[in-house]
């Protein structure tokens, strides 16, 4: 690469021939691979991660705390509806702060979700690792060490996700539609067993009743479990490049699915706390869905095999997240933020397998980090502090991007906007002190600390490596170059990549 060209704080770079040739997708995804993304990205906590919210505040607690959080996720989904089809780009929320704030607010805000994505996976194969070592050691008497599950898993949806982006969305409508099929068994088998006692068995606090236990602390403390219920439906916008008229899709894909996740959470909250064995004991499990399957179902074999029907809840955010993080990863690599060798994709089959690889074995590595580190976390259950550290990445990216919302609006009204948001600054602005306020929160529970300061280090550190050598090795990708010309080039969709000259 040569023709450099200095920019304000930062340098570009010429592509060399055949740059994005070698960094090409394929697009495919329409409305309803869009709605399965971004729903089946989410489904899992459904399933697994939610309920440890119970323990932290309690039912009352985390119901008020599922509240803020919907309305906090309304506002963002209907913020990104508008910034997604007027930005079209693989970099999403990067696309979105490096158009508003520059380079550095492009990369603080990608590399926070970057955090949010490499790290959510690994809580979803947690909680795999739970359900099928229960499930195994039900039906056969055999305890898998779950670190076996977690390999097994990520070899095998890196592998689909690398295979090509048609099956990756047609793999993805099918296992969203089997997740909620399964969830709609469970509801149904629920409603007859509900009672309202089973909801408030959480031990009180000195001072507090079963409705807060822990008073009204307990909502804070249960914001980043409620968040569970809808983390990464903000990666719909990832798919910009990959989507055959995101203008059309894309709202849609964000709006349907926000409000498939609302109907959904209310029921799981109620009626997998409110059967038995109660909430107490369901907030402290690894796989909440699998106690209520016994309480409707059974004990034995029945029970055991629904629970490995239910899997495929985590499954499916597992797969589709695996798939967020390698566009977060190749979008930032491409432009040049990150290592560039990270966003090459394969020549034949258009999906970038280095980032899937590499994000796969940070995950995998930082999972067995906080198994094993019991000097560090005490004996903290590795779920909850992968956890609480994906959503320190995601409430920071939450911020920036409805800030992006905010200056975008002022800085370029005229940029052409197919979809407008009715809610305006003031939806994104209620969304983002939200995400600032549960941000805050993270710190106030002393067994997630050392979690949240390991992420705190993993930011420092790629902020360090952006100033000394990223921000000098940039090039104009479709984000860039939108970012420079004001939006008047940059649109992948018509216009190709690399058009516009460094000078």
């Amino acid at each position: 690469m040569s023709d450099k060209k200095k920019v304000g704080s930062v340098t570009y770079r010429q592509a060399d021939d055949g740059y994005f040739e070698n960094r090409g997708l394929r697009r495919y995804a329409g409305v309803w691979s869009l709605w399965a993304l971004g729903v089946g990205a989410v489904i899992s906590g459904d399933f697994f991660g939610w309920n440890f919210g119970l323990t932290s505040g309690g039912f009352g607690g985390l119901l008020y705390a599922t509240v803020i959080i919907a309305v906090m996720y309304i506002g963002m989904c209907y913020s990104l509806a508008e910034m997604s089809p007027a930005l079209p780009h693989t970099g999403g929320a990067y696309s979105f702060g490096r158009t508003a704030m520059g380079p550095w607010g492009g990369f603080i805000t990608g590399l926070a979700e970057n955090m949010e994505y490499v790290l959510t996976p690994a809580v979803i194969v947690v909680g795999i690792g739970g359900y099928m070592g229960a499930i195994f050691n039900d039906l056969f008497g055999v305890q898998i060490a779950d670190p076996v599950w977690w390999l097994v898993s990520y070899a095998v949806f890196v592998g689909l996700n690398f295979w090509g982006v048609e099956l990756t969305f047609k793999f993805s409508v099918f296992i969203t539609f089997l997740a909620l099929l399964i969830l709609l068994v469970f509801w149904i088998g629920a409603i007859p067993l509900f009672h309202w006692d089973n909801l408030l068995t959480v031990a009180p606090d000195p001072g507090h009743g079963a409705w807060l236990p822990k008073g009204m602390m307990g909502i804070a403390y249960a914001l980043p479990f409620a968040m569970w219920f809808y983390l990464a439906i903000e990666q719909l916008p990832l798919a910009a490049e990959e989507s055959h008229d995101p203008a059309r899709d894309m709202p849609k894909g964000l709006l349907y699915g926000i409000l498939t996740l609302i109907i959904a959470s209310v029921l799981t909250l109620f009626l997998n706390a409110g059967i038995a064995p109660g909430a107490a004991v369901v907030g402290k499990s690894s796989e909440p869905l699998f106690l209520a399957f016994k309480t409707i179902f059974g004990e034995g074999a029945g029970a055991a095999l629904l629970a490995l029907i239910a899997v495929a809840g985590l499954i499916a955010s597992f797969h589709t997240i695996i798939y967020a993080y390698g566009r977060n990863i190749y979008s930032l690599s491409r432009a040049g933020y990150f290592p560039h060798w990270m966003s090459v994709t394969h020549s034949k089959r258009k999906t970038p397998h280095v980032a899937l690889v590499l994000g796969a074995v940070v995950g995998y590595v930082v999972a067995l980090i906080i198994q094993f580190g019991d000097k560090i976390f005490g004996g903290v259950p590795v779920g909850g502090v992968l956890l609480n550290m994906a959503v320190f990445g995601a409430v920071i990216a939450y911020v920036m991007q409805m800030i992006s919302f905010v200056i975008l609006r002022k800085k370029y009204p005229d940029i052409e906007r197919p979809y407008v948001s009715p809610l305006g600054n003031g939806g994104a602005i209620v969304s983002a002190l939200i995400a600032a306020i549960t941000l805050v929160f993270l710190f106030f529970t002393p067994d997630y600390r050392p979690g949240i300061y390991g992420c705190a280090a993993w930011f420092g550190a790629g902020l360090v490596y952006f100033y000394f050598v990223g921000r000098h090795k940039l090039i104009l990708s479709p984000e860039e170059e939108f970012a420079i010309t004001g939006g008047h080039h940059g649109h992948p969709e018509t216009e190709g990549y690399g058009h516009t000259a460094i000078e």
